[in-house]
């Protein structure tokens, strides 16, 4: 199983809305950069990834889970961008900022600190559990 790491800005969807959405999920659609395009293709059913508030709070809070692969984003005109369908899976119990992070030398190497503005990111097994760990786990 990949991880990865969902962008979004709180006022526009929140980890509220999220769990809100329930088991249908929800589909992640916008994204308008080829390099996470790749990322979102990347991705199969189960893959799991942190939802992280960003501009607002810019912090990981929960954890979804991608239940529908890639298909065509039908607010792209060009049709060249895909989205996928996720579901939010539990809230960490802490959620880790964006400065713990960046204070975490293990994490120097993370996505999130290489290309902050990249929506879609991958994250791997060991970043994973350590953003896990400074979250005192899940719920």
């Amino acid at each position: 199983m990949a991880h990865w790491l969902y962008k979004s800005e709180p006022f526009k969807w929140s980890w509220e809305n999220q769990v809100a959405a329930g088991a249908k999920g929800t589909h992640w659609d916008g994204v308008r950069n080829h390099l996470a395009k790749q990322q979102l293709l990347a991705m199969k059913l189960g893959d799991r990834g942190f939802f992280y508030h960003s501009n607002e709070g810019k912090e990981i809070v929960g954890i979804v889970e991608v239940i529908r692969e890639a298909y065509p984003d039908p607010s792209d005109p060009s049709g060249k961008f895909v989205m996928v369908d996720v579901k939010a899976v539990e809230p960490l119990k802490n959620p880790v900022s964006l400065a713990a992070v960046k204070t975490e030398p293990r994490l120097a190497e993370m996505a999130l600190m290489k290309f902050s503005r990249l929506s879609v990111q991958p994250v791997t097994d060991t970043e994973w559990d350590i953003v896990l760990e400074m979250a005192g786990g899940t719920r």
